[in-house]
């Protein structure tokens, strides 16, 4: 072989090399933006205009939702899994609108689960709330939980499906290299309590400190102060059941203590139906007491009438 056709077979190799050099940390980016979480957003026909503005706003805190169109039918949720392999979700948000203006909010991991829903209470928007804190959109937020969520396994189990759900990762797009603002949750008397606060950094201050006469005055400067400011939205969260599947499947926990809105209004509606028809029933007593007082025979030694 010619010297030059060994120097060209030893070049190519090299370029070669350099290559798949260059290639390997493309080919690590894209396995990393492959574990990216994406939430798709909708609500059932029959939403309220607050219900609504609650779905805007929580949209708007997350920056890797996609919205939909209101879903048409509320018995075969399981289409909703077909939505959000359209839209390249994995991650679902429902707000189920039933009688009365009661909120119900699903809470899904398509396409295999699990799945969760809840009884959505006190809810409040932002503009609802009227603060004066702001937040910038697009930012990643700070999701924290009480450590009540590390107690049983169904609340750790909300805890997951909360956290793949809020969590804006670090390799997701459309977001700002920013964190000012923190997602809250709580647990107080079997209900998740949600807020969203803003992180609020003040300067720092500088103090002269009082010295001897003829001195140096000495200079002080203290430590910046963070703080945490409301801005909403605001809601809290009764969790109902847990389901394994998405929106479907086995049911893995069930909340025993929650009581339907709706077996609510009966109980309340059977009260005062029993308030009426007991004062009904005293009515007829004092009316049958009377007509047997007048149907007796009158007593010749009666008071009334020896005396009058």
């Amino acid at each position: 072989m010619a010297p030059s056709a060994v120097t060209a077979a030893a070049a190519s190799r090299k370029r070669r090399r350099e290559d798949a050099d260059d290639v390997e940390p493309a080919r690590t980016r894209s396995s990393e933006d492959r574990f990216r979480q994406k939430t798709l957003v909708l609500a059932s026909r029959g939403v309220s205009y607050r219900q609504r503005h609650l779905m805007d706003d929580v949209c708007a805190l997350l920056p890797t939702t996609k919205k939909d169109a209101k879903l048409d039918t509320k018995h075969q949720l399981w289409q909703i899994n077909e939505l959000a392999d359209l839209s390249s979700c994995n991650n679902a948000i429902y707000f189920e609108a039933r009688r009365r203006g009661e909120l119900y909010m699903w809470l899904a991991r398509t396409p295999n689960g699990p799945s969760a829903r809840f009884h959505v209470q006190n809810a409040h928007t932002m503009d609802e709330l009227k603060m004066i804190g702001n937040c910038l959109k697009g930012s990643r937020p700070i999701v924290t939980f009480d450590s009540t969520f590390d107690s049983e396994p169904h609340w750790r189990l909300l805890k997951e499906l909360l956290t793949h759900t809020f969590a804006v990762p670090r390799t997701a797009r459309k977001i700002k290299p920013f964190v000012d603002h923190v997602a809250s949750f709580s647990v107080a008397d079997g209900k998740i309590w949600f807020r969203n606060y803003q992180i609020l950094d003040a300067p720092a201050t500088e103090a002269i400190d009082s010295v001897a006469p003829g001195s140096k005055p000495k200079r002080t400067k203290d430590a910046p102060k963070t703080t945490l400011s409301e801005i909403g939205p605001r809601c809290v969260l009764v969790p109902v059941k847990i389901f394994e599947g998405s929106f479907n499947g086995a049911t893995i926990f069930e909340n025993k203590q929650f009581v339907k809105p709706a077996a609510k209004l009966t109980a309340e509606r059977e009260a005062k139906a029993s308030k009426y028809v007991n004062r009904k029933r005293e009515q007829t007593d004092r009316q049958a007491r009377l007509s047997v007082r007048d149907a007796a025979p009158a007593d010749p030694l009666e008071t009334l009438r020896v005396f009058a």
